[in-house]
């Protein structure tokens, strides 16, 4: 049950993993902050104090924490989307709503390149995108309650929603290449490395608020449990007035930005700041072209893009089955809350063996003991309904929802930081954030593919018998309303989710066996195997 990812993904937006949700097993350019700030050892370095760029810093902070919002709330509509039974190929169609950040590289040049100077490099895409993400959020207030039928009898405009929120990933998406590059330069070169910080802390921050903290105060029963004397049918907020209440701060923040804030001062001139690339589009995809062609590079995204076949069904559909089964969703959003300690100590703790030259042993190890994860993840689904009562469900219970989500957690970080050590170990450091973008992206695609493939094969997987009703089947809707018209009720026989899990860890045992080897033996390749040819 990748929690992070059900109640979010995405990673996700897929960056890296947040706090809520996603195989957020993404990374955007830190590698190129850190570039840039270890740049400055070649130099004699002044004497800076980030006190003198806090007001950068916190800009930089903001600007991550909004983008953060949207994504967040796209997390949260899949859970919404299951209390009103929507089919499963219905959620697979929306989890298309997530692949905009593993997918920017396709226009991350043009960003970078095409720009009006006189009104900076990159407001020419922030204030834009910015002001575009407030007026979606405004005026999907006003239709947001229609497109989720709450009252109809329809159910939710699935096609619509998926619409609305891809636009907004991808409108965040493009912010981040905006506010990513921008955070090269905002900084002073001796600060500079606070921007990785500011994309962290920001992200993650926004991801919680518009998914945790709305989720919860969205439920009813949550804010009469916990927040009010007097029971009511609402929570505190609905999503309407939470986006608009976005909306409004979206266009307010982007109008001040674009007025006061300039990309070149006069105070910043006098600072030691990293040079702006200004490699041209067509250069750009010249050398990503370049970069796929090589053989050691193309077999190791081959590798990436499919090494996630067998975590699929447990990071996709488990948090959908909680829900299904009964599980508040405000209470599985919660969770996600005692495991910020673990996700911040975890990468610390990896990092200490995957620094040496094989840092994929470490991704090789882990790999089983993910895929046994799921295992247990199905068995937690299974057990769910047996220990539901009428006043919901036993402290024991979330204790243990919230041990097997810290114990996926591990191996899935274990992956995450050893794979991101490979990225930074084999990048050519001549073209090393081009080329790390390249690796991140197709590692987010990796997650992103089998996510939608094990939502969409759910409901096909799942056989369902008419009971009640002699000579009736439940094959099809149509097959299931003829059932019901007869006095019969569907019922289960067999659950595509649990299909899918068994299914997911052979397919994973295999790849294990017969790939992860010679994923691990990538790492005797020698550095000119990596290293592209294309030299400025």
């Amino acid at each position: 049950m990748e929690l992070s990812e059900s109640i979010g993904h995405p990673n996700g937006r897929q960056r890296k993993p947040v706090v809520v949700m996603s195989d957020q097993e993404t990374v955007d350019d830190e590698e190129a902050l850190v570039r840039n700030s270890n740049d400055e050892d070649r130099h004699p370095r002044a004497h800076s104090s980030i006190r003198g760029e806090l007001g950068n810093v916190s800009l930089l902070l903001f600007l991550y924490v909004l983008q953060g919002i949207p994504l967040g709330l796209a997390g949260s509509i899949p859970l919404i989307m299951q209390s009103k039974n929507v089919s499963y190929k219905d959620q697979a169609f929306f989890s298309f709503v997530f692949w905009p950040f593993s997918l920017k590289l396709l226009w991350a040049p043009l960003v970078d390149s095409l720009y009006i100077q006189r009104f900076g490099r990159r407001k020419s895409w922030l204030v834009p995108t910015q002001y575009l993400l407030g007026l979606f959020m405004l005026g999907l207030s006003f239709i947001v309650d229609s497109l989720l039928e709450q009252d109809g009898p329809k159910g939710p405009d699935v096609i619509t929603l998926t619409g609305v929120f891809f636009m907004l990933a991808f409108l965040a998406a493009t912010q981040d290449i905006a506010v990513d590059g921008w955070a090269l330069t905002m900084l002073s070169r001796e600060n500079v490395g606070y921007a990785s910080t500011c994309n962290s802390v920001g992200q993650t921050a926004g991801y919680f608020l518009g998914n945790v903290l709305f989720l919860a105060l969205e439920s009813a029963d949550f804010c009469n449990k916990y927040l009010r004397f007097e029971p009511q049918d609402q929570g505190i907020v609905t999503l309407s007035d939470f986006l608009f209440f976005w909306g409004i701060v979206f266009m307010v923040s982007t109008t001040l930005v674009a007025f006061i804030k300039k990309e070149d001062s006069k105070q910043q001139r006098f600072k030691r700041r990293p040079k702006e690339e200004t490699q041209g589009v067509v250069e750009t995809y010249k050398l990503l072209f370049s970069i796929i062609k090589m053989p050691a590079v193309f077999t190791f995204c081959s590798l990436l893009l499919t090494s996630k076949m067998g975590f699929s069904a447990a990071d996709a559909v488990t948090g959908l089955k909680l829900v299904e089964a009964g599980v508040p969703k405000a209470e599985l959003a919660l969770l996600a809350v005692p495991m910020v300690p673990l996700q911040i100590l975890l990468p610390l703790i990896i990092s200490k063996y995957t620094a040496g030259p094989r840092p994929l042993d470490i991704f090789y190890k882990a790999f089983p003991f993910r895929l046994l994860i799921g295992l247990e993840y199905a068995l937690l689904v299974w057990w769910t309904p047996s220990v539901k009562h009428e006043e919901g469900f036993p402290v024991y219970y979330y204790a243990v929802v919230l041990l097997s989500y810290a114990v996926h957690q591990v191996a899935l970080y274990s992956m995450y930081v050893a794979c991101m050590a490979f990225h930074a170990k084999v990048s050519d450091p001549v073209i090393g954030g081009t080329y790390m973008t390249l690796l991140n992206t197709v590692t987010n695609l990796g997650g992103n593919w089998p996510s939608t493939l094990a939502l969409w094969l759910v409901d096909p997987l799942t056989s369902k018998e008419c009971q009640g009703a002699a000579g009736q089947t439940c094959g099809s809707p149509e097959e299931a309303g003829l059932c019901v018209k007869e006095g019969g009720a569907c019922v289960t026989a067999l659950d595509g989710y649990y299909v899918e899990s068994l299914v997911c860890v052979v397919i994973g045992l295999c790849w294990w066996i017969f790939f992860g080897k010679k994923m691990k033996r990538l790492q005797e390749e020698s550095p000119d195997a990596w290293h592209c040819r294309l030299r400025k």
